[in-house]
């Protein structure tokens, strides 16, 4: 385990106790609230409308994506993002937070001081330098453990008036968050995925159990208004896409629906192998799609935030 320590010099430190000025007065509401959070970055952005945007850290590029639109909209609806800041969905949506111009805070599960993930190291110093904040109830210097973690997630619920899970397996350590969240009366959001992607399995669990269900950016940004009483004060142009074959079009479609195999897009296209392998490989020059760990082909982020441009042409 690479870890970092002392990374933010000359950035603003800042120590917290309930009763301060800028303790935020959510963490009260948790049963044994902390007694103490450390800091670096804005403390003001502990109290601001915030919402979680969390979920699997070994995201696809689906979960990327949603991550990434759901920090978009909420910069664009006036409210501050909070994550774990973790590899996969929560750094998707704190460094889309940032690009957007909006405010992140990252709760850690090892001290404020220690940069962890060692891939954070970038975002979490802007937020240390003022564009949010790094914070940890874990003391300077303690290292990330195993049992810091559910604390840590505790916390993330507690801050935010909602909760987002863009991609999330089961089980999954993004459930603990989600059961704080609803314990606390919170509203919960889940994006929705494929029945036959394990990583779907946690957010469409949640949803059957009640969880707001997002089927499009319409109504995420809808449900972001009704929780937080704010209105979208931009609506940013989707990246835009090549011009692409009828078969490109149709292998886009499908795999935007699920990630799928090179014999499964021969079947698609009524094609070999050898065909769907140069549709694929036109598209994965294109920077369109991307080949998974299991040799399955999936869009890559790039391409999903410009999905409605695909089409179904036949």
């Amino acid at each position: 385990m690479r870890v970092t320590y002392g990374s933010y010099e000359g950035c603003r430190r800042f120590e917290l106790a309930p009763g301060d000025r800028a303790w935020p007065s959510a963490l009260d509401e948790l049963d044994d609230p902390p007694r103490r959070l450390y800091g670096y970055g804005n403390p003001e952005a502990l109290s601001l409308p915030s919402i979680a945007i969390i979920g699997a850290r070994r995201a696809t590029p689906y979960g990327l994506a949603v991550s990434a639109l759901a920090a978009r909209i909420a910069v664009e609806s006036g409210v501050a993002v909070v994550s774990g800041g973790a590899i996969g969905c929560d750094q998707a949506g704190g460094r889309a937070t940032l690009e957007a111009g909006g405010t992140h805070v990252a709760v850690l599960g090892c001290g404020a001081d220690v940069v962890y993930p060692a891939g954070a190291a970038d975002m979490l110093r802007s937020l240390a330098a003022g564009a949010g904040a790094v914070v940890s109830i874990s003391p300077w210097g303690a290292p990330p453990a195993r049992f810091t973690f559910p604390k840590r997630n505790r916390v993330i619920a507690a801050l935010a008036q909602a909760l987002f899970i863009s991609e999330a397996g089961a089980p999954s350590g993004t459930f603990s968050t989600a059961e704080t969240a609803l314990a606390l009366g919170r509203e919960l959001i889940c994006a929705p995925g494929s029945i036959l992607s394990p990583l779907s399995r946690g957010t469409n669990q949640l949803i059957a159990d009640g969880a707001t269900c997002i089927v499009d950016e319409a109504s995420l940004e809808v449900a972001i208004s009704r929780v937080f009483g704010t209105l979208r004060f931009s609506h940013g142009p989707a990246p835009g896409v090549p011009g692409l074959s009828g078969a490109e079009r149709r292998v886009m479609s499908a795999l935007t629906a699920a990630p799928e195999r090179v014999e499964a897009v021969a079947r698609l296209l009524d094609a070999s192998v050898i065909r769907a392998l140069e549709v694929l490989g036109s598209l994965e020059g294109e920077g369109l799609v991307c080949r998974l760990p299991d040799g399955a082909y999936a869009p890559t982020v790039r391409a999903l935030q410009s999905a409605t441009s695909f089409g179904h042409n036949r």
